[in-house]
């Protein structure tokens, strides 16, 4: 039987961490209320119906998870199935516009895996930092076998999504090596980042934790948009930022100057906004936010 209160309870989280995500403001280089940043295709409104055509299928990853009976494999091919028809609903909700391909893929193993970790206890929030990890593990379990099929042949192959064009040109795995290795950038940066930042306001410490992503990790979106040196150019900006021991408000000043910069430069940190939005949904369910 299928525990439906659980069920809308994590497919709430995830809507909600998405929807906290578009609605931080200001965030250098991406879409907020206050401005479009290197996007001219979208805005927050974009983002929202996006947001909002993607929940029913939040709700079924969840429930592919608590029900699964077969191998991991079986259970990411329930899980993409169900991810092809979610992208349809979002680009159909957006006029085409890809908002969320990165998200939709990570919250379909993440909600997935979260499903198939509580088959073997009850929800109970706040859960543990051990929770988490044993969604990453399950995360890995799904999805380590996605670098070999998915990035196989790739030379012949006539179409490239943008994931397979940076594994060619860069040998960077992006958000399939990213799951496949239980979300490292989540487990041992983001949230250990989360859980020592409960005292300040939601807004400054999500503010601060994008920073923190941006001077970390390895951004696909900024790779994609302007190759390795931006990337790069990107961290070491960040990091400068990150580490100057601003106040709130020095901090808000000098984002809303950092976007100025990434808008010109048309380059958009797309890649730390998405783990930021999965580590929101973790930090709720830890409730250390």
């Amino acid at each position: 039987m299928i525990n439906s209160s659980c069920c809308h309870l994590l497919t709430d989280y995830a809507e909600k961490a998405l929807l906290y995500e578009v609605t931080l403001s200001p965030k250098p280089g991406l879409v907020d209320p206050l401005s479009a940043g290197a996007h001219n295709d979208m805005d927050v409104f974009t983002f929202i119906n996006s947001t909002v055509s993607l929940r029913p299928f939040f709700h079924q990853y969840v429930e592919a998870g608590l029900t699964h009976t077969g191998t991991p494999i079986d259970l990411f091919d329930k899980l993409r199935n169900i991810g092809v028809q979610a992208e349809k609903a979002m680009l159909q909700a957006t006029d085409g516009v890809n908002t969320h391909k990165g998200a939709n893929f990570s919250f379909a193993v993440i909600l997935g895996a979260t499903g198939w970790h509580l088959q073997k206890r009850t929800l109970s929030t706040p859960w543990t930092k051990e929770d988490s990890q044993q969604v990453f593990e399950r995360t890995s379990q799904l999805t380590e076998h996605l670098i070999l099929k998915d990035f196989a042949n790739l030379e012949t192959k006539q179409t490239l999504s943008y994931g397979e064009k940076l594994y060619l040109d860069y040998g960077v795995a992006g958000i399939r090596g990213e799951a496949a290795a239980g979300y490292p950038s989540l487990s041992h940066k983001l949230l250990p980042f989360l859980r020592n930042l409960q005292n300040l306001p939601v807004q400054e410490r999500l503010l601060r934790a994008l920073l923190f992503l941006m001077s970390e990790i390895e951004d696909g979106n900024l790779l994609h948009r302007g190759g390795f040196n931006a990337w790069e150019e990107v961290k070491l900006e960040s990091k400068k930022i990150h580490q100057a021991a601003l106040t709130k408000e020095e901090l808000l000043d000098e984002l809303q100057r950092y976007d100025l910069i990434l808008t010109k430069r048309h380059l958009s940190p797309g890649g730390s906004a998405d783990l930021l939005a999965l580590g929101i949904y973790f930090a709720q369910l830890e409730g250390i936010l």
